[in-house]
């Protein structure tokens, strides 16, 4: 994830620096009220090593597009890549900046941007249902998070205002809220964005991971499953575990509205559908993407490691679309509490003495489920332009190994990247 959410309203946000505007031939510029300019990459330099595959010719209608090795999504002066979505029947690629939202086609060409966003705009996943992009999207200071709906047929073109035009929708979930807010020491005050105190239920420090995928109780079609970000507080037991809800949205169209950051808007549901809990052992900010491969029936979870002793702390963990949730004690509550408890697929690296199976791989930063065992992986990186540090990101093509330590091989040698630092 993390770079914790900052905006520009007073009282309500704290301020961060905004890609905004238009594009700049050449150079980052600024707008003199701190509002930075995102540039294409065509205008700036782009990642070491080749640019991607050309997608080769159109393909017929109705029949998805070619897959190449490596989409590239650009170079920006934004935050970090935090996620992926790709549409395959219209061969279009999507890339979370954090602060920006980029549009590409499958060789890596820039067809439009999202900008403006003060919040933290996080992982990303395509609805094939209804054919938009579905991201989480928070406002820490506001205690205000959504879901982020796009429309990707109306970004057409670059640095298009996220609150001043009709591409982007948003839906409260409260259920976060109730749980990022919980008055846990009974003080009667609320902490805020900070990982050092007893508040936060379960620990949460938001949401992040969001994927498309069969309700976990097999009785409720398709739903969205929302990961909980985590704070990595290693003097609490109640943040051992994923918190992961579900929500039916074809009835959200009744709860969408703009996207308002001066004025935030609770529309949305009540609840969720489905809360359910895996237990990991605790992460630094949970799951940053959350993936469901149709072929295995299994969901991907990708986190930052842990840093607690007794764990294993590894980085992806995945959960065994097999086995139904089953009621339980949820792990680590104080006073204890049931839940709805989800499995761990028995693969891969093991720790006996947590019980904890998992592996070490990347996926942090982004990664899509292709079918046949093949996944796009992020690859996230930063370039020097102008001496500024400018933010790359691009989709790699691995295939399902299922090895250990790292389950991931990519189908070709992809050139380096400058890593981008852990937040």
């Amino acid at each position: 994830m993390r770079r914790h959410s900052r905006g520009r309203f007073a009282a309500l946000f704290m301020s961060v620096a905004v890609v905004s505007g238009g594009v700049v031939s050449g150079v980052v510029a600024s707008a003199g009220d701190g509002t930075a300019w995102a540039l294409s990459p065509s205008e700036t330099a782009r990642p070491a090593g080749p640019a991607a595959r050309p997608a080769g010719p159109a393909s017929p209608p109705g029949r998805p597009a070619a897959l190449p090795d490596r989409i590239d999504g650009g170079t920006w002066r934004s935050g970090h890549l935090q996620g992926m979505a790709i549409d395959r029947r219209k061969g279009r690629m999507y890339f979370s900046f954090t602060n920006l939202l980029v549009k590409t086609d499958l060789a890596g060409k820039p067809l439009g941007s999202v900008t403006g966003f003060t919040g933290h705009l996080g992982d990303l996943d395509f609805n094939e249902e209804d054919g938009r992009v579905y991201g989480s999207l928070e406002y820490k200071a506001a205690k205000a998070f959504y879901i982020a709906v796009f429309d990707g047929d109306r970004i057409t073109r670059m640095n298009m205002d996220a609150a001043s035009t009709d591409v982007v929708s948003t839906v409260h979930l409260q259920e976060v809220v109730k749980d990022y807010t919980a008055d846990m020491n009974g003080d009667g005050v609320f902490d805020g964005d900070t990982a050092n105190t007893p508040d936060h239920r379960y620990g949460c420090s938001g949401i992040d991971g969001v994927a498309f995928g069969p309700s976990f109780d097999r009785e409720g079609g398709t739903k969205l499953t929302v990961a909980y970000g985590v704070y990595a507080n290693t003097g609490r037991q109640d943040n051992d575990n994923q918190v992961l809800l579900q929500y039916d949205v074809r009835r959200w169209r009744q709860y969408e509205r703009p996207l308002t950051e001066d004025a935030p808007h609770t529309s949305g549901p009540s609840s969720p559908d489905g809360k359910y809990f895996a237990y990991t052992g605790n992460t630094t900010y949970g799951v940053q993407n959350l993936e469901y491969d149709a072929d295995s029936g299994n969901w991907l979870m990708a986190v930052y490691k842990g840093t607690k002793p007794g764990f294993p702390n590894y980085s992806l963990f995945v959960l065994d679309g097999s086995k139904r949730p089953v009621p339980g004690t949820v792990p680590g509550q104080r006073p204890s509490e049931r839940g709805q408890l989800l499995t761990l697929l028995p693969r891969g690296l093991h720790d006996t003495a947590s019980g904890v199976y998992g592996w070490e791989s990347a996926g942090q930063y982004g990664l899509i489920s292709l079918g046949g065992g093949r996944h796009y992986v992020a690859e996230a990186g930063t370039v020097q332009v102008d001496g500024v540090t400018q933010q790359t990101g691009r989709a790699v093509l691995h295939r399902w190994t299922g090895l250990t330590p790292n389950p991931f091989a990519p189908v070709t040698q992809a050139p380096p990247v400058t890593p981008v630092p852990r937040r």
